[in-house]
């Protein structure tokens, strides 16, 4: 395992490797915007870098990533040149990538900008349009608000779900809405809470919210500009990469919406569904989690030439 800040674009960028660079290449994309890449190398470093080159970051701006500072221009487009420009200072010729949640929207878009650096594309309940997520989470929200006898929340979160409105509308009121549930709001993402990762192993209480101060102010940036708002389902059309849509039974994130559009438009499609998971398979089962990983990288990557 190697772990250490890279100058990518003249920023420091958080990268982590594992495994043997022989082996096929894959790049992680964590969600957020801004979460980190901690959770998924927690649980899937050592699973598999076994049988691939794993490569894993926290984007720019984000955690353990240099931080933007206050007037430095940044935007949705350089974190698609930070993954190329990565791909390049690694000296890997094609790869593929994985994109969790608004890492899936990251990685659809970087894959229909640079399709002759990409192998195969995988999303993990990926989001492709914020105003549907934004939809599927108020949902969950107002389960969740019935559930504990919120009643008058739930009302609030239904009605809200046929509202007019923008796709930042929606997404920063259900950011809102969603934190009246307290200690349960993560029973929104979350369905098997067995297999926890211990954020405290590395790094201290303080040190966490040091790191998260930075993603609060890279997310705020990414949503002045918009463009994370435009929808990108009909992007999925023009991949032709080997795509893998993986969707948890208790995911909000992925709606019905975003699976029906990836089952007509896919090129070369599949699409696998855990479950026993909600938003996370990465760490709800991880073990199968790597197992479908890692059989959809040998039979799409037979060779990755460098």
């Amino acid at each position: 395992m190697k772990a250490n800040t890279m100058t990518i674009q003249g920023k420091g960028l958080h990268v982590e490797t594992y495994g043997s660079r022989a082996n096929p290449a894959l790049l992680y994309l964590h969600g957020g915007p801004g979460e980190s890449c901690y959770d998924f190398s927690y649980h899937q470093r050592d699973r598999l870098s076994k049988d691939l080159f794993l490569v894993t970051i926290d984007q720019r701006g984000v955690c353990r990533s240099e931080a933007i500072e206050e007037g430095e221009s940044f935007g949705f487009q350089d974190l698609i040149e930070d993954c190329e420009a990565l791909r390049m200072e690694l000296g890997i010729k094609r790869w593929s990538i994985l994109g969790h949640s608004f890492g899936g929207f990251l990685a659809l878009a970087y894959a229909s900008q640079y399709p002759n650096s990409i192998e195969n594309v995988l999303f993990e309940c990926p989001t492709f349009d914020f105003t549907l997520t934004s939809k599927g989470l108020l949902k969950k929200t107002a389960y969740l608000f019935e559930k504990y006898n919120q009643t008058e929340l739930q009302e609030q979160a239904m009605r809200l779900i046929d509202e007019n409105l923008s796709p930042r509308e929606f997404t920063e009121i259900y950011m809102k809405l969603s934190e009246e549930l307290g200690e349960n709001r993560m029973q929104i993402y979350t369905h098997n809470f067995d297999n926890p990762t211990d954020y405290y192993v590395t790094y201290s209480d303080e040190e966490w919210d040091a790191f998260y101060d930075r993603s609060d102010y890279h997310y705020q940036l990414l949503r002045e500009e918009g463009i994370i708002f435009s929808s990108l389902l009909d992007k999925i059309k023009s991949i032709k990469s080997p795509m893998l849509l993986l969707t948890g039974e208790y995911d909000p994130v992925t709606c019905d919406e975003h699976i029906t559009t990836f089952k007509r438009d896919a090129q070369n499609g599949e699409i696998v569904h855990f479950k026993q998971s909600g938003h996370t398979p990465h760490y709800e089962e991880a073990d199968l989690f790597q197992e479908v990983v890692k059989n959809f990288m040998k039979v799409n990557s037979p060779t990755n030439q460098r």
